[in-house]
Order: structure tokens, then sequence, then C-alpha cells
């Protein structure tokens, strides 16, 4: 391929990782799974990277076309709503449909694959709420 490896490789892992790992914390496999050296460079598909900012670039265009139509005051005013709509969370061991975000991205009358086949992250079955906290606090 005489487009090198280096358009391929996936981004290097953040500073922050490493610092909520500490320094001497070994991987965690209850909630990372198995290390494979292959699947820290590669992406498994090509479209993995497009997919994974997908919302990201969808989010640009939209805030642009809105921004050449309306004026810089438009975006703002949505970007804003978005940070707004960001901050307010629940706690970590109940689940939140963010219904807000749906309805500023005008997603509410969507029915998607997340929707159907959601992140188990977020599955229905409530964790224990003094273990996610301490994990989220950075206690654990």
């Amino acid at each position: 391929n005489s487009r090198g490896t280096a358009s391929l490789l996936k981004d290097s892992i953040s500073f922050t990782e490493v610092a909520d790992a500490g320094l001497f914390e070994g991987h965690d496999l209850l909630r990372r799974g198995f290390t494979s050296v292959k699947n820290e460079l590669l992406p498994s598909h090509p479209l993995e990277l497009t997919e994974k900012n997908f919302q990201l670039n969808q989010d640009k265009t939209n805030f642009a076309t809105l921004r050449n139509i309306q004026g810089i005051h438009a975006p703002l005013k949505l970007q804003m709503e978005f940070r707004a709509v960001k901050q307010v969370q629940r706690l970590p061991f109940l689940h939140s449909s963010n219904m807000a975000m749906d309805i500023l991205r005008g997603n509410d009358e969507c029915i998607g694959f997340e929707d159907i086949l959601n992140d188990p992250s977020q599955s229905e079955i409530m964790g224990e709420p003094h273990m996610m906290m301490e994990h989220k606090l950075g206690l654990l």
C-alpha cells in the first residue's frame, strides 16, 4: 500500500487515560476486555473512523449551513443549548435516554439502530450505585 500505515493508525492513547489508570496500575480486564496489539494499531474496518466521527461531522455541516443561511447567532445559540443539555446528567447507575439532545438534533421522531440494539453500558439493568459513583469520582 503506497499510502502507508500512518493513515490507518488509530488515535494514540490520550493523557487522561494514562492518568486515570495510574502509573503502576495494570490493564482492567473486567472493564476493557483483552488487549491485542493489532487492535490497538489498526482499525477493524476502513469505515470505522468515519462512523466514529459521523455525528461530529454531521453537526459541523449543519452548523456551517445554518451560519450561511441565518448568520453567526444561530449556530452559537444551538451550541450553547447543546452544552447546557450535556451538563445535565443523572447519577451514573441510572439509565438516561438523553431525550433533550435528541430533540435538539431532530432525532426524536426517528427510530435508529441505537434505539433497538443499544449500547450494552446503557442496559436496563441497574448497577451497584456505590461502586459506580466511586468509579466516576476516580476512587476505585
